[in-house]
């Protein structure tokens, strides 16, 4: 046996398929999406052994891009889940067959219930697409497996069908990806599409802050006091002036300065790069990054408010 030549032989036919649906989409794809787009309730993904994974999966997708949704297995619909479904849901069912008794069983009551179904079959003369209020019949393909009996042709185009609804449905509403990250907040990708800098700033009494007429001294206690890296200069009217980090002072210690005897003037940074309160935090990340600096002010109507640390950022889970 050929590993490699049996493992390319399951990615063509599979493609083969996905390829045959592609190019069967019409008007019935369109007409499933605008009710979907319509609808008033939530979509509800039903579907028995393999193609009930995939509904599960698709469910997530539909939910994550925008529109709300959720898997009903169809055993745990006999025994109470129906309570679940309303009248302005739409019910996708999933069943290649057309004929899985599980799904078959529960049709009678999600018509008394009164929502819409929408049947994805590869049999048009199956029980459940004479229940259907609109039917999606899958083109005939082979099924990837030898004896051709396990689903996996026909899974795969189930669950890439189920895809196309959902992005497609995404496009039409205008989901944008700071929705996307409202719907993930605590993966990276989430966090990086919400959190902003005022979320993981050092501020108030933590942040560093010193007067432009202050010793040396004081600049120095306040820099090991707060941790920060980086103090703040501010003028009379707590505008910033510049910065002193624990690199200004490493390297005047180099150069055997007497830093008690300069003015902070002397070593401060000034002008130093600034970001906004309300500005991304991976914007920040990125900017740091591309400084090859710790942290940086801060800064609100040209006042230091915080301070932005590139450890915060990346301890938050934001990757750049």
């Amino acid at each position: 046996m050929d590993k490699l030549l049996a493992a390319k032989r399951v990615f063509d036919i599979e493609i083969e398929a996905l390829s045959k649906t592609r190019d069967s989409l019409d008007s019935v794809f369109e007409g499933i999406l605008d009710m979907i787009v319509i609808c008033k309730g939530k979509v509800i993904i039903t579907g028995m052994g393999k193609p009930g994974h995939v509904a599960t999966k698709i469910a997530a997708t539909f939910a994550s891009l925008g529109t709300p949704a959720f898997f009903l297995h169809p055993g745990e619909a006999m025994h109470g889940d129906l309570g679940m479904i309303s009248a302005d849901d739409i019910v996708i069912a999933i069943s290649y067959s057309g004929e899985s008794d599980e799904i078959i069983n529960i049709l009678p009551n999600i018509k008394l219930i009164g929502a819409k179904i929408v049947a994805i079959t590869g049999n048009s003369n199956s029980t459940l697409a004479s229940f259907a209020d609109i039917v999606q019949v899958l083109p005939t393909f082979e099924e990837a497996c030898t004896l051709g009996l396990a689903p996996t042709s026909s899974t795969t185009v189930e669950l890439c069908y189920g895809d196309a609804l959902a992005v497609a449905a995404s496009e039409i509403y205008g989901f944008k990806d700071a929705d996307f990250g409202k719907f993930h907040p605590a993966g990276a990708l989430g966090k990086k599409l919400v959190l902003k800098v005022e979320d993981l700033m050092v501020a108030g009494e933590n942040n560093s802050v010193v007067d432009v007429t202050a010793t040396m001294m004081d600049t120095v206690i306040e820099l090991s006091k707060k941790g920060l890296g980086m103090v703040s200069i501010v003028s009379a009217d707590g505008d910033l002036m510049g910065i002193i980090t624990d690199g200004d002072l490493r390297r005047q210690l180099e150069k055997k300065a007497d830093i008690y005897n300069l003015s902070v003037g002397d070593v401060m940074t000034k002008k130093p790069h600034t970001i906004g309160n309300k500005r991304m935090a991976v914007e920040a990340l990125n900017i740091l990054k591309e400084r090859n600096v710790s942290c940086m002010p801060v800064v609100s109507n040209g006042k230091p408010i915080g301070t932005i640390r590139l450890q915060d950022i990346i301890g938050a889970g934001i990757i750049g």
